[in-house]
Formats: structure tokens, C-alpha cells, sequence
């Protein structure tokens, strides 16, 4: 069985930093493409990063390109989201996924954790 489990939100004033992780058991990080995902209240969630199986390739939403970085820890199976220069837009519930493949369905969730941006 597969269990994606987020740490690491909390309350931050607007420019702070919060590293969020993603513990990963019942898959192998070196064979899926994962991603970080939020949702903020009355919207739709939105993709926010992904990272290849490899590491070789790592893609950004633009809101996020250049204050977030996402890495993983195969030997650890550990996902994380180094978050700077946070915004109150920042604001939401982050999520990990998992996907087999490029393009694929992201088939595996984890329950999220509430990250919050004050001005």
C-alpha cells in the first residue's frame, strides 16, 4: 500500500521560507515523476512542481518559478518544497503526488498540509 504523508506548514509572515517534505512508503522515488500541488480556498487546485524519477527534469508554475524549489532524496524516499519569499498568495494546502510516468495521471495523493502567509 502506498502512503504519501506532507510535514512541514505552518503560519509565516509574507517573505519568510518554509521547507515542506514528503514522505514517500509503498513506491520507489527513483521510478515516478512527483509533484507538489495547492489548493487555496475557493479554487481549483493547481500544479505548483514536478520532479523526474532521474532529477534531471524539474518544471515550475510560474507564480512560483524562482522562489520555490523542489528536490527529492531517493535514498531517504523524501519529497520536498523549498518555499522563499512566501506570499499571501501563497496560501493553501500543499500537496505530494506521485505518477508513473511523463504525462501520466498523478494516481497517488497525499492528505496535505496547510501552509499560511500573513501580510
Amino acid at each position: 500500500q502506498v502512503h504519501l504523508v506532507e510535514s512541514g506548514g505552518g503560519l509565516v509572515q509574507a517573505g519568510g521560507s518554509l521547507r515542506l517534505s514528503c514522505a514517500v512508503d509503498g513506491l520507489t522515488l527513483s521510478r515516478h515523476y512527483m509533484g507538489w500541488f495547492r489548493q487555496a480556498p475557493g479554487k481549483e487546485r493547481e500544479f505548483v512542481a514536478a520532479i523526474s524519477w532521474s532529477g534531471g527534469s524539474i518544471s515550475y508554475a510560474g507564480s512560483v518559478k524562482g522562489r520555490f524549489t523542489i528536490s527529492k532524496d531517493n535514498t531517504k524516499t523524501t519529497l520536498y518544497l523549498q518555499m522563499n519569499s512566501l506570499k499571501p498568495e501563497d496560501t493553501a494546502v500543499y500537496s505530494c503526488a506521485a505518477a508513473v510516468g511523463v504525462g501520466l495521471p498523478y494516481i497517488y495523493w497525499g492528505q496535505g498540509t496547510q501552509v499560511t502567509v500573513s501580510s
